[in-house]
């Protein structure tokens, strides 16, 4: 019985207990909540409905909890239910009730976990969308981990997921780019306002390379020829750094294409005609306060140029154009005030602000023997994605990256990451994959697998049912963890997996050893394994690590 299960049924039970007294049942939860109580000898789960709709029906919580005590005594699956405290309800559930959760791991197989709560949902996810000026740097890394492991949660709840990449190739940073690698293929210092790293120095000798005679062209044929080729270069560099770290997209979207297309143009038009727009001081400003902004934005400049949210404003029509009924942007920490200015923009194009999310990240540091590293061999003063990884593998970055809410600020330890011992998160991990992963080798040594039919009702010491019920929750982890779009959920789920599995095999023998020949319980404990590592490979794949077989 899984939690989600139980919750059903504790649900049910409620609803015949108030008609039972003609009282009204419509004032329960549509889900109930079911908790696995600190102390185990409180029982397997617990819930608090008695306190949560008691005065609504007119009774004492422990009068309807004692009630409900009753009621499920007698439930298939259910050994025991007791009241404790203020109306409190423990519940013990039945050996062959909760095992029975093995099997269905087993025969869900990597679809165990998933579920449809959001199906239906048509989402465009963008996130990394870093400047094609430079290698993806620390920040825009966290995101390619984070946002590939939330696309992942959100399909794995039925979402049609849509990973999107910005591309910004057009506007003033992309000028200062320009002008940094053709000061840099001349043998000149970097503008004051320019890039500066190796990376540019390589660039613009690619640009030479295709184009010998490009020093030598006219000014705007010269700066059109690195502008193309180098954006160019440096963008293919940036989509191979994604692709080896393991995130790859569906659709890179160009900014200059919305003003190529005159859909800028357009939009601006329509704001005009419908008042959305104002003229003040020789600019075109959106009504953005109107909508919960702190004030007011620029949408054309009083020299006549679009301001950076005139092109928000046609990319979010062009998204709904295209069906998306979510947009979630995933922006940096320098982008809070985007939040309230997005949302803006879609009421003002008479959409719903709700269609759009802004998700925030704080930013990451690198400590290494309890320093700041600051320095990258490539890009100068921004440590890359190609630093991270070559310091401690795709993985092991990508886990951690993952692993903290992105409204924390994140120091990365790369000494610790390096370590391959317990204190090292991903290492715990994958390790219990790969411990689980040797058992099953060791059994088909000796002619021995899980099995379907397994008597798992004989799994009753308790660290098996504690395996079992963490085992039960993983349904419920990836469900929250794609409503709160926050994949940190699965990966300090995992560990907690992992933990009672090493837990579990610590004080109970699997494996037969000597003479001794295998019994029902074995084939109950090698199931109980063989459910523990498909969920830990599950939540592995959620996160884009991998589930080694062998450390």
């Amino acid at each position: 019985m899984t939690p989600a299960a139980l919750a059903d049924l504790v649900r049910t039970s409620a609803v015949t207990v108030l008609a039972a007294r003609g009282l009204d049942h419509t004032v329960l939860p549509e889900t109930v909540t079911i908790e696995r109580p600190r102390n185990p000898e409180h029982g397997d789960y617990a819930t608090n409905l008695a306190l949560q709709v008691a005065k609504k029906v007119g009774l004492a919580p422990r009068e309807l909890a004692e009630a409900l005590a009753a009621e499920l005594a007698g439930a298939e699956g259910v050994a025991g239910a007791e009241v404790a405290g203020p109306g409190f309800l423990n519940l013990r559930l039945a050996a062959d009730a909760q095992g029975e959760l093995v099997r269905q791991v087993l025969a869900a197989g990597r679809r165990y976990g998933t579920g449809d709560a959001l199906a239906g949902r048509k989402v465009n996810l963008e996130f990394v969308s870093a400047n094609p000026t430079g290698p993806v740097h620390l920040g825009g890394t966290r995101w390619a981990a984070v946002g590939d492991a939330l696309g992942r949660v959100l399909a794995a709840q039925g979402a049609e997921v849509t990973r999107e990449y910005y591309f910004n190739d057009a506007g003033a940073q992309i000028d200062r780019f320009v002008d940094s690698l053709i000061a840099a293929a001349k043998g000149e210092p970097a503008p004051e306002d320019g890039y500066a790293g190796t990376y540019i120095s390589d660039i613009a000798a690619e640009v030479i390379r295709a184009e010998p005679s490009a020093l030598s062209l006219p000014e705007d044929e010269r700066h059109e020829v690195f502008r193309r080729l180098g954006i160019e270069q440096m963008f293919d560099e940036i989509k191979k750094s994604l692709h080896e770290f393991g995130t790859d997209f569906d659709v890179f979207f160009q900014e200059d294409s919305l003003h190529a297309s005159g859909a800028v143009e357009r939009e601006v038009e329509q704001l005009k005609e419908s008042g959305s727009l104002y003229l003040a001081d020789g600019a075109w400003w959106l009504r953005s306060t109107e909508h919960g902004d702190d004030k007011d934005r620029v949408v054309i400049k009083t020299d006549g140029v679009p301001a950076y949210i005139a092109g928000d404003i046609a990319y979010l029509r062009n998204k709904r154009d295209r069906g998306f009924d979510l947009c979630i942007y995933m922006l940096g920490a320098d982008h809070h005030g985007y939040i309230a200015r997005l949302k803006a923009a879609a009421a003002a194009i008479g959409d719903d602000p709700d269609v759009v999310e802004v998700l925030i990240g704080q930013m990451v540091n690198l400590v290494s023997d309890g320093k700041p590293v600051r320095m990258s061999k490539r890009a100068g003063t921004v440590i890359t994605i190609e630093d991270l990884v070559e310091a401690v593998g795709v993985d092991a970055a990508r886990y951690e990256l993952t692993r903290y809410s992105v409204d924390s600020t994140l120091d990365v330890d790369l000494d610790l990451l390096r370590k391959h011992t317990n204190e090292n998160p991903v290492f715990y991990v994958q390790y219990a994959h790969a411990r689980l992963a040797s058992l099953q080798r060791n059994a088909a040594e000796l002619g021995l697998s899980s099995a379907a039919d397994a008597d798992v009702s004989l799994l009753t010491h308790p660290r098996e049912g504690d395996l079992i019920r963490t085992i039960g929750e993983f349904p419920t982890v990836l469900r929250r963890a794609a409503e709160l779009r926050e994949p940190h959920r699965v990966a300090r789920y995992l560990e907690a997996l992992a933990s009672a599995y090493h837990k579990f095999y610590d004080v109970a023998r699997v494996l037969p050893q000597g003479d001794e020949e295998a019994t029902p319980l074995t084939y109950a404990r090698l199931t109980l394994c063989e459910a523990a590592r498909q969920v830990l490979a599950n939540g592995l794949a959620l996160l884009g690590v991998s589930a080694p077989e062998r450390m």
